[in-house]
């Protein structure tokens, strides 16, 4: 079965295994704790491993997902980091007639037509459920409900808004995290301004991310290195600003091919419009297939994710401002 976001709450409780999987590895995450939440599944009743741990712990994962709980309660077993090389031991898994654990299956962005997302999407009793970065729409409507509803914010100025939605929504967990944060330093006015968001964004910089994002889409060789710089010197994590990246482009996508612009800060809007005339659809596509295969890179490979992360964005820039010297002749 195919999930949406919606759908999890009210059918977690009717089905055997879920895959959660997708590029915002914060949603993911906050799925698979919600899971574990909503079937009161107790600490010793669950067993979690990587994936690249189910080949040499095939036998203790099968032993505790088709045994009773010694502690009694519901048990669950939790495979994270899956890929499709992963589809045949979890499917044996799934359908094991003695399985008396809830799985859950957590990955990344896994492609169309794939072992994994076959299984899930196709099978009884097992679903599956994307976690896509927040678009305009869904990031304001988190906001509003996070702010207004649960955090009891009376107003927030179009520019706070309008900078909330520029520089979050990659990340579910940062996005949270961030809402929390800003309703207890408001919580005496109970209003939102620019200032206060500006005070209280993500410690990744808000305005070094900007820099990086929209220089690199515009081709500012030196802007978007020294941002980057900035950046890992501050500690964001590399997987993050991949993230980022990915959603800058897919907006970047969208403007280009619908001519639906996004909600600016005036800061970037000369960069944005710059960047509109310098891509083509075929080059921003192409550039999210590398975005993957960098994420999974990141992951598997072992090299440092610091330099992979250069690297790419060295030679993205460079090609970017070929581009730009080649659209002006």
């Amino acid at each position: 079965m195919k999930w949406k976001e919606s759908d999890f709450s009210k059918g977690i409780q009717s089905v055997k295994a879920v895959l959660v999987y997708g590029p915002d590895a914060g949603l993911v995450d906050e799925l698979c704790d919600k899971s574990v939440e909503l079937l009161s599944v107790e600490k010793d009743n669950i067993f979690a491993l990587d994936s690249n741990e189910l080949r040499d712990k095939s036998d203790a994962l099968f032993a505790e997902a088709c045994t009773p709980s010694m502690f009694g309660g519901r048990k669950m077993v939790i495979i994270s980091g899956a890929g499709d090389s992963d589809a045949k031991i979890i499917h044996d898994l799934v359908e094991h007639p003695g399985l008396d654990a809830m799985v859950i299956v957590t990955a990344g962005d896994l492609r169309f037509g794939g072992g994994l997302r076959t299984l899930f999407e196709g099978g009884e009793k097992i679903a599956a459920i994307a976690c896509y970065s927040d678009d305009t729409k869904t990031l304001e409507t988190l906001i509003r409900n996070e702010l207004f509803t649960n955090a009891g914010i009376k107003q927030i100025s179009p520019d706070a808004m309008t900078y909330m939605l520029t520089h979050l929504g990659g990340d579910r967990g940062i996005t949270r995290g961030f809402l929390g944060k800003i309703a207890l330093y408001v919580d005496d006015k109970k209003s939102i301004d620019l200032d206060d968001v500006e005070k209280c964004l993500p410690d990744t910089g808000a305005a070094n991310t900007d820099d990086f994002l929209y220089s690199l889409t515009a081709g500012h060789i030196q802007q978007t290195l020294l941002a980057l710089d900035r950046l890992l010197y501050d500690n964001a994590e590399p997987n993050m600003l991949v993230r980022m990246l990915d959603r800058h482009f897919k907006t970047l996508l969208t403007a280009v091919v619908d001519g639906q612009l996004p909600r600016l800060f005036w800061k970037v809007s000369d960069k944005f419009n710059t960047a509109m005339k310098i891509w083509s659809e075929s080059d921003i596509c192409a550039v999210l297939t590398r975005l993957n295969e960098l994420e999974s890179q990141m992951r598997t490979t072992g090299m440092p994710a610091e330099i992979l992360l250069r690297d790419f964005a060295l030679k993205l820039v460079l090609k970017t401002y070929k581009m730009s010297i080649k659209r002006r002749n």
